[in-house]
Order: C-alpha cells, then sequence, then structure tokens
C-alpha cells in the first residue's frame, strides 16, 4: 500500500493523533433548553466524524461564560453540568479511536444574536427576548448588531479566569487537545484587530498590546491544562481590509503564542468586519497556512474548500501545512477520511467493524 502524508501520525505533547485529517469545530446551535448542556445531537454529529476515521474531531465554539455565547443555542463549558455531559462524547469518540478536542470561544460583540437556523430573524436579540449586554474591546458594534460596552479592567481578568475554568473542565471531561478560539470576530480577535480595538490603555494600540489579552488567555489555559495536554490556537489570519489584522502580525502572534504555552496553531480568516470580498475557491486559505507556518516556524492547519482526497494529501506533501481541518465536508460526507484511505491506496487498521463489509474493493 502507498505512504500518504495524510495518514502520518502527529505526535503533540503527550496525545498522538492517529492522523492528519480533522475535523474543525463547526456550531451546530442545537441546545433547545438553552442551557449550554451538549445531548444526543453532539454524540451522533460527533460521534459520526470519529467512526469514520477522522483523526481528532474538535467539538464546536463552546461559550467559556453565559454571556460568552453566540446565541443561547450554543454549547458551554461553564459549569459541572456541561463538562459531564461532554464526557458522555468524549468517551465515544475515543472508544472510535478518535482524539478529542474541544474551542472554547467567547463572542464578545457577536454574542446575544439570533440563530443561524430555527428563527425568522437576525441580528442582536433584544433583553427583553432574553437577549444579554455584549462586551468587546471597544464600543464599536459588529454592523448591523447592538453596540457591545468595552471591558473594563474587571471584566478582562473575568474572561481570563473563565477560560481558565472551562479548560480545566474540558481536562477533566477527557478531551485530549484544548482550543483557544481567537478568529472569525470573536471577543479575542476583536481585541486583536485595530479595526475593532480602539483602546488607549495596556490593551490597545500597538500590536503587543492588542495581543495583551489573548497572550494572557494562552498563559492562564497553559497553567490550567498542564504540560501534557496540547493547546490550539485558531487565528483569522486576515481581516482582509487594509489597515485590518493581517498575516504578518499572526505570525508574530503565533510565535509569541507560541512562548506562552501554545502548540499548534488553526489558521482560517475574515470574520471581524463586513463588506469584504473573500477569495473563496479550493484551498483559498492554504496560503495563509503556508506564511503563518514558515515565517513564525509553527505547526499548523489549513482549512477552507478542501473537498477532495488528492488536494488534501497535496496540501501536507509540499508541507505547506502539518494537518487538515475539514468543515462542511465532513457534514456531507463523515466518512472522508476513510474514503481518502482508498482513493489514495492506504490501509487502515481502523475502521469500524460494523462497517467492514462496506470496503471498497481493491483496485
Amino acid at each position: 500500500m502507498a505512504a500518504a502524508a495524510l495518514f502520518e501520525p502527529l505526535t503533540l505533547r503527550g496525545v498522538t493523533i492517529r492522523n492528519r485529517i480533522w475535523a474543525a469545530p463547526m456550531c451546530q446551535y442545537s441546545i433547545e433548553e438553552k442551557d449550554g448542556v451538549p445531548r444526543d445531537w453532539h454524540l451522533v454529529h460527533l460521534g459520526a466524524i470519529a467512526a469514520g476515521g477522522a483523526g481528532l474531531v474538535i467539538a464546536e465554539a463552546s461559550a467559556i461564560s453565559p454571556e460568552g455565547r453566540i446565541t443561547d443555542r450554543d454549547t458551554g463549558l461553564w459549569n459541572d453540568e456541561q463538562a459531564a455531559a461532554w464526557s458522555r462524547i468524549v468517551r465515544f469518540l475515543h472508544a472510535q479511536g478518535a482524539k478529542a478536542g474541544i474551542q472554547l470561544a467567547h463572542a464578545g460583540r457577536k454574542a446575544s444574536v439570533w440563530p443561524a437556523w430555527g428563527s425568522d430573524r437576525q441580528g442582536t436579540v433584544p433583553t427583553d427576548a432574553g437577549g444579554w449586554q455584549t462586551v468587546s474591546a471597544s464600543d464599536l458594534p459588529f454592523p448591523g448588531y447592538a453596540a457591545p460596552a468595552a471591558l473594563d479592567a474587571a471584566g478582562i481578568r473575568a474572561v481570563i479566569g473563565d477560560f481558565a475554568a472551562a479548560a480545566r473542565r474540558a481536562v477533566g471531561a477527557g478531551f485530549d487537545v484544548v482550543e483557544i478560539h481567537a478568529a472569525h470576530g470573536y471577543l479575542l480577535h476583536q481585541f486583536l484587530s485595530p479595526l475593532s480595538n480602539r483602546r488607549t490603555d495596556e490593551f490597545g494600540g500597538p500590536l503587543a498590546n492588542r495581543a495583551r489579552l489573548l497572550l494572557a488567555v494562552v498563559a492562564a489555559v497553559r497553567a490550567a491544562i498542564g504540560e501534557d495536554v496540547p493547546l490550539f490556537v485558531r487565528f483569522s489570519a486576515t481581516d482582509y481590509p487594509p489597515g485590518g489584522w493581517n498575516e504578518d502580525e499572526t505570525a508574530a502572534v503565533a510565535r509569541w503564542a507560541a512562548d506562552a504555552g501554545a502548540d499548534f496553531f488553526d489558521i482560517s480568516s475574515g470574520g471581524n468586519v463586513t463588506g469584504v470580498r473573500i477569495p473563496l475557491g479550493p484551498g483559498y486559505q492554504v496560503p495563509l497556512a503556508r506564511k503563518v507556518k514558515a515565517e513564525a516556524d509553527v505547526p499548523v492547519s489549513a482549512v477552507g474548500l478542501i473537498t477532495e482526497p488528492a488536494q488534501a494529501e497535496q496540501i501536507l506533501a509540499s508541507g505547506q501545512a502539518d494537518a487538515v481541518m475539514l468543515g462542511r465536508e465532513l457534514l456531507r460526507d463523515p466518512h472522508f477520511p476513510l474514503r481518502a484511505a482508498h482513493e489514495l491506496g492506504v490501509s487502515l487498521d481502523y475502521w469500524p467493524p460494523q462497517y467492514l463489509r462496506a470496503r471498497w474493493p481493491a483496485a
């Protein structure tokens, strides 16, 4: 059988991941009870991807506090009931041979909005309909949303503490990997970008100041999870408009974050401002991952319209990234890794035994 970069194991700290095809965190907006507790949908959704052969399955952006949720249907990890529910899901992922990760997030000024499905309304949910006051680096609203309140010193300390507490619960629930969400226009990205951060204190202005909150979160989370658990950071490598957060700043902050305790960087783009032209196309964000990997000398994953096994293999074999994150392709085909192995001529020993009769015939 052929060797393929996609199916080489990767070891980060104390965790070995069986291959380089990983499930990106994908919001489901499926907590109808509005309590942040994952239930059967998440077990089946994430479990199917693990059974399909993914090496690492990262659960969706899960809020570190109630006010950190994008919507009131988001998952959370701010209390022990949520942690216990996640542990059931983690056990199933492990039983399929996959490693389990979770993305910890605070939505900042993009919180308290109507969910992407199940409602015919858009924008900020008013307080009389169950919404809440949002917070951000500054009081600049995301277009079409209500204005946030700028976090004060106490609020910043609380955010750092909430990330650490959620990370501690994640490890207690059995997660193998913790990811800090600093992308897509959510709170930590709002601090990083000069388009959303107009502060004049030690958290605003020069890059080192704008990165201060993220680096404090990285250090606090590393202390909370210990030395054996890999810590990821997801970045949007660019805001796209001139004068915004960009690839060079991403590479610089990735180096600083690595020094503070992060191990791996998940490279996406956009989400902080509207009205931008994103160059959509197959693998359109791969050049961003390649640049951060080269300039920061850190391991990275690439994501974005990666839909074919040969395409994913070429990204890794050419050294542009160390893993690929798949999102919508795994929604369409949770068994993409099994199919990729077949198409690339790789023999796997982790087909679910219940599905062995469905293996493709040997060429």
